[in-house]
């Protein structure tokens, strides 16, 4: 990776076309101007530079990779390409700091992501990730990726990989391997540690495995992104963690995805951002990233308690055949349906990937009750979950987050925009609208239609913020010297289209987005081209 510096230079066109930059000094000697060696000019756009400056209208010349040049009326000199953004907005390419990408070797052109306007998504995240990582990196490189991509190390595989399923904590020569497999993916270019404490097998870790783990992660300048133990009761606990956790590990924290699950907790943001603001004064460095939606998305064994799968599935399916401890877990499901993910209701709980019976994906438990002839009780709820895990298990989206909460949370200042969506592609599940619609929705719903965020500040929050969160100082902005990862967007239609009932549609307004210099979406359509790169740690 190119390291970037403050200020740059252009010293022309140098013999073999080659364009260079340096650092400005007292004795730097103007040379002619980048543009004369331009391989694209974007002009009479307004640029949103994502330092959450004022737009300005100003052209964009880029050479190459890098944007050579960001100023107003720049002579196109020997630009092969000119597109003309008048009416348009020309930002930095958006940054996703929350993104499944499990599908890519499958989804290489990674589409869903790409015609949002994300020119960089950060995979790994929730505890899960790669394991080991270079090798799934190198095979990534192989496959050429539309966007540019980069990781983090998960613990829950880590966990799993020394103890498997085991509820308990690590001996110390179990935790020093632990350790050694943080610092190894951490040597591999990897940007931080996860975690998914709300899942198995981190569950079942304790606080101090996880600082243990998160210092090996700081000593390599990595970053700690945390799904919280709990999102609905509990959840103030569950940031309390992770501010620990930051706090002792001394590393900077992310609060992914953050929310307040189901109606008991609706309005705790309040309490949530305070603790952040409170952190932040005492030397925490902590953000938070979130996506711009009402529902929740994730795996349908969130409503079962996570000491009943303790053993992987064969001890789940031991205890079923106790009365009583059987008896436990549905009363523990009935327990999550009414006060968690749930949300009171089984029409709150909504299929989104059903291997054994596609004919579900879409519907919802109350659906799935009525097929079968069930009132919609918790009871019947918690029997039909029960069989589901039974055959394998299934995804659903969980309608149970407040428009509130999301409007609070989003307008704090150190509140990131991320999609937490996997890859998707026309056809395939019936995947939450966020992973077709996440960035969009913000500058559309949020920014024009609910004027909750200036334009500038919501752009910030997809660019320059996740930039420097990953410390990389070449990407998130829009200035001569940074990679040319661009978006030019119609501030007056962009829109996100997908939604819950018909997630695969991709957004409007979303014109143009060029991947290091490389245009891959013309006139809102996919070009094919894939110009993504695997990125690792500065």
């Amino acid at each position: 990776m190119t390291r970037s510096v403050r200020t740059w230079i252009p010293v022309g066109l140098l013999a073999g076309g080659i364009f260079f930059a340096r650092q400005a000094d007292a004795t730097a000697t103007l040379q002619p101007p980048a543009t004369q060696a331009a391989d694209l000019l974007i002009v009479n756009g307004t640029v949103i530079d994502g330092t959450g400056a004022p737009g300005r209208r100003a052209d964009v010349a880029i050479r190459g990779d890098r944007i050579v040049a960001v100023g107003a009326n720049l002579p196109r000199g020997t630009a092969m390409r000119v597109i003309d953004a008048q009416g348009k907005m020309v930002s930095p390419g958006f940054i996703d700091l929350h993104a499944h990408l499990e599908p890519l070797l499958d989804m290489p052109l990674m589409e869903s992501a790409l015609r949002q306007g994300v020119t960089l998504a950060l995979g790994g995240p929730d505890g899960g990730s790669p394991l080991p990582l270079k090798p799934y990196m190198d095979s990534v490189r192989t496959a050429k990726p539309g966007i540019n991509v980069g990781y983090l190390v998960g613990h829950n595989d880590v966990r799993r990989a020394v103890l498997g399923m085991a509820a308990r904590a690590p001996n110390d020569a179990e935790l020093a391997r632990m350790k050694r497999l943080v610092a190894v993916a951490m040597g591999q270019g990897a940007f931080g540690l996860s975690t998914g404490l709300l899942y198995l097998p981190g569950t079942y870790s304790n606080v101090e495995e996880v600082i243990a783990l998160s210092q090996t992660a700081a000593d390599s300048g990595g970053i700690y992104t945390s799904h919280l133990r709990k999102e609905g009761i509990g959840l103030l606990d569950g940031v309390g963690e992770a501010l620990e956790i930051g706090r002792r590990a001394k590393i900077p924290v992310v609060l992914t995805h953050h929310k307040a699950v189901g109606q008991q907790m609706w309005g705790k943001s309040v309490v949530t951002l305070a603790m952040v603001d409170s952190a932040r004064k005492a030397g925490t460095d902590v953000m938070i990233d979130q996506y711009p939606y009402t529902a929740t998305h994730t795996n349908l064994g969130v409503l079962v308690p996570s000491w009943a799968m303790a053993g992987g599935d064969a001890e789940f399916r031991k205890r079923l055949q106790n009365a009583a401890l059987k008896d436990s877990i549905v009363q523990g499901i009935i327990f999550n349906i009414l006060n968690d993910r749930g949300g009171g209701d089984l029409a709150r709980v909504q299929f989104s990937r059903v291997n054994w019976d596609k004919s579900l994906e879409g519907k919802t438990l109350k659906d799935w009750a009525a097929r079968r002839n069930l009132a919609p009780t918790p009871e019947n709820g918690a029997a039909l979950v029960l069989e589901a895990m039974l055959k394998g298990g299934a995804n659903a989206i969980y309608h149970v987050l407040d428009e509130g909460d999301v409007r609070r949370i989003m307008q704090s200042p150190f509140t990131m925009i991320a999609s937490d969506g996997r890859l998707s592609r026309p056809g395939d599940g019936h995947p939450h609208p966020r992973a077709y619609g996440t960035f969009p929705r913000v500058l559309g719903e949020y920014v024009r239609e609910q004027k909750l965020l200036p334009l500038e500040t919501a752009v910030h929050k997809m660019t320059q913020m996740p930039a420097q969160r990953l410390r990389l100082t070449d990407r998130g902005v829009l200035r001569a010297g940074a990679m040319a990862d661009v978006v030019i967007f119609d501030a007056a239609t962009v829109k996100d289209q997908a939604t819950f009932t018909e997630p695969h549609q991709y957004p409007l307004g979303i014109e143009t987005v060029l991947v290091n210099g490389t245009v891959a979406v013309d006139g809102g359509k996919a070009t094919g081209v894939r110009a993504g790169r695997v990125i690792t740690r500065p």
